[in-house]
């Protein structure tokens, strides 16, 4: 699991590196005047959340820190990715912990849910392939498109089912 983290952060900073700041903070008119930046701050604080709670095992992705200078800079959001891909080459367990969180919209709602280290680093790589996705919508807008792979934004079991249409 760690393995396939590691390999779409990479492809998000292969993307990061070839914007430049305009295009990267840019509010895409087709995403509600959010910008390429944005989408990646946000995959960076899932997967920082999940580091985060190691100690502690509990891993809580709503005590986000939204960190602005992620979505606005491009060389700390560079800098988070690599700091995130070292962390997980660490030697990391799949250990017990808990998902703790409001699933409401209400205050005072907090939950904590049993899941492991590995199930939520699946969610953080899930979420990070749907955001690809939005992100890539921001790109067509600025007409951007081909600093992609067809395949970013797309799950692992879409390309495989997309080559077995082909066939």
């Amino acid at each position: 699991m760690k393995t396939y983290c590691q390999q779409n952060l990479e492809e998000i900073k292969k993307l990061v590196i070839q914007l430049s700041d305009q295009q990267y903070a840019y509010g895409a008119k087709l995403l509600s005047d959010t910008s390429i930046g944005q989408h990646v701050r946000h995959i960076l604080e899932f997967y920082q959340s999940v580091l985060n709670g190691l100690d502690s095992k509990i891993i809580n992705y709503d005590n986000r820190k939204r960190n602005l200078l992620i979505e606005t800079d491009k060389d700390v959001a560079i800098e988070m990715i690599d700091t995130i891909c070292f962390k997980l080459a660490m030697d990391l367990t799949d250990t017990l912990c808990f998902l703790e969180g409001n699933f409401s919209a209400n205050e005072g709602n907090e939950n904590q849910i049993k899941t492991t280290v590995f199930r939520e680093l699946a969610y953080c790589l899930e979420h990070s392939i749907h955001h690809q996705a939005l992100i890539k919508v921001g790109l067509l807008e600025l007409n951007i498109a081909s600093f992609i792979d067809e395949t970013f934004g797309l799950a692992p079991a879409t390309i495989r089912y997309k080559k077995v249409c082909v066939q």
